[in-house]
């Protein structure tokens, strides 16, 4: 036990199980029977389906994000990383936002610090990739997408410009075509603005390693979605690779070779590398070893779930694990809520089995693709209505689900909003130039008395 007089329920991480097992745990526990205490480096959960919404205007980048706080009253929110964990004498170290570092007893152990993006050491992508992780990196994408049209507005160089209107999204999963589809779509709408920036002077590419994109969707819905994107002149590129992107020029395995000043990354996900600190048993690829009931393997009082965890998938069968999809984390979370109430109760854990309902995917505003229960397979608008009421519903707290539906309520009505703001990117850059020292003058030497020096130098 802890030195404290109730137990202590820890939870590394905010994210969908840190959030929903958290928010279970608070629900189910009796007044007074434990305290919880969520860490993570944000103070807010983001509803990671909704950034490609996000970087396409769709989604006001607030409404996308729940504070932690806000949700969970009744836990103590800690905003800092957790770097280790010493389970000898069950206590972690927590590096807060600011002084030192301190240690935090706890009875009881969530892991849910969920992935970040998978990358491979490719020439030129750490220094001019853009990420699709978090919020700040979708809202960074618009911004920086509209800066390129202002670009290649002003100039009259056609190199310049050409550069400025290639588009590059390396990954054809979810996150890739939902990603493309959207600022494809907030380019041509934001065109109409522009005088000598039109859709016909921009490129859009689409790379993908397998040999279809959408594969959670099956090859039919996969091919569909790629003939209506190259419909739309974004150029679909199946079974190669980026090789590199120095200084910005993209060379694909397949030949093809574009200087592109947008290169976005979506290319898959990796469990959090902070977890080799933890002392957990790890799976091949970096994911905590899970038993079916969320259980960590060798520890009775540690859960995990979500992207950074190896969980069975019972509803498919032996060796098969749960895909890293909110589907999943969500219902794992509450799984997990419960057992660590059974935990602090001495009951039996529950198992976690969920059979896959199906997908839902955006390709742009009014186009999408959808396969329900496995069976029913939808395409563009019907599909499109479904992705929004379902995701609609899943945002966390009723304060940001109204929010939502108020954003597609409005844009029903009103254009779409095309100002990026890329100055955000350095904020206080105005305020740092003006309150800069005015630079000293350069002392000159007046006409006549520089005649007068030259008329002692010839003598």
């Amino acid at each position: 036990m802890s030195t404290m007089e109730r137990p202590r329920i820890l939870i590394v991480g905010g994210g969908y199980v840190g959030l929903y097992a958290a928010m279970r745990i608070l629900k189910k526990m009796r007044y007074g029977e434990a305290t919880v205490t969520v860490v993570d480096p944000r103070s807010y959960m983001t509803y990671l389906p909704f950034l490609p919404e996000a970087a396409g205007g769709n989604v006001a980048p607030r409404n996308l994000v729940a504070p932690l706080r806000s949700a969970l009253k009744k836990a103590e929110v800690l905003t800092g990383h957790v770097t280790g964990v010493d389970h000898a004498r069950k206590v972690a170290t927590i590096a807060p936002l600011a002084g030192d570092s301190y240690e935090l007893p706890f009875d009881y152990l969530v892991v849910a610090t969920g992935s970040v993006s998978r990358t491979f050491p490719i020439p030129g992508l750490a220094e001019h990739g853009i990420g699709m992780k978090t919020v700040e990196e979708a809202i960074s994408l618009r911004n920086h997408v509209m800066q390129q049209l202002d670009k290649a507005e002003s100039t009259a160089d056609e190199n310049v410009r050409r550069k400025a209107l290639t588009f590059v999204v390396i990954g054809g999963g979810f996150a890739g075509v939902e990603t493309i589809g959207e600022i494809e779509d907030m380019a041509r709408d934001a065109a109409k603005i522009y005088k000598t920036v039109s859709r016909d002077d921009m490129r859009f590419i689409l790379v993908e390693a397998a040999n279809r994109i959408l594969p959670e969707m099956g090859p039919d819905l996969g091919l569909w979605t790629k003939e209506k994107l190259e419909e739309r002149d974004i150029e679909v590129f199946i079974e190669t690779s980026m090789e590199s992107c120095v200084d910005q020029h993209v060379v694909l395995k397949n030949g093809v070779e574009a200087d592109a000043s947008t290169i976005v990354w979506t290319a898959g996900v990796k469990p959090n590398p902070v977890l080799a600190n933890f002392g957990l048993p790890l799976g091949p690829r970096g994911h905590v070893d899970t038993a079916p009931t969320l259980q960590v393997h060798g520890f009775d009082y540690v859960w995990s779930a979500g992207d950074n965890a190896q969980v069975p998938d019972l509803a498919v069968g032996e060796g098969a694990w749960c895909p890293p999809n909110a589907q999943h984390a969500v219902r794992q979370a509450l799984v997990l809520g419960d057992n660590v109430i059974s935990g602090m109760r001495g009951f039996p854990q529950q198992e976690y089995k969920h059979k896959n309902l199906g997908a839902v995917a955006s390709v742009g505003l009014h186009k999408g693709v959808a396969i329900l229960f496995n069976k029913y397979k939808l395409k563009g608008r019907p599909a499109w209505w479904f992705h929004r009421l379902y995701h609609g519903s899943r945002v966390p707290t009723m304060n940001r689900k109204v929010r939502v539906f108020t954003d597609w309520t409005l844009a029903m009505f009103l254009k779409r909003e095309t100002v990026g703001l890329a100055e955000m990117e350095k904020p206080f850059g105005a305020f740092q130039e003006a309150a800069a020292p005015a630079p000293k003058p350069v002392a000159t030497v007046p006409a006549p008395a520089a005649e007068a020096d030259k008329a002692l130098a010839s003598k």
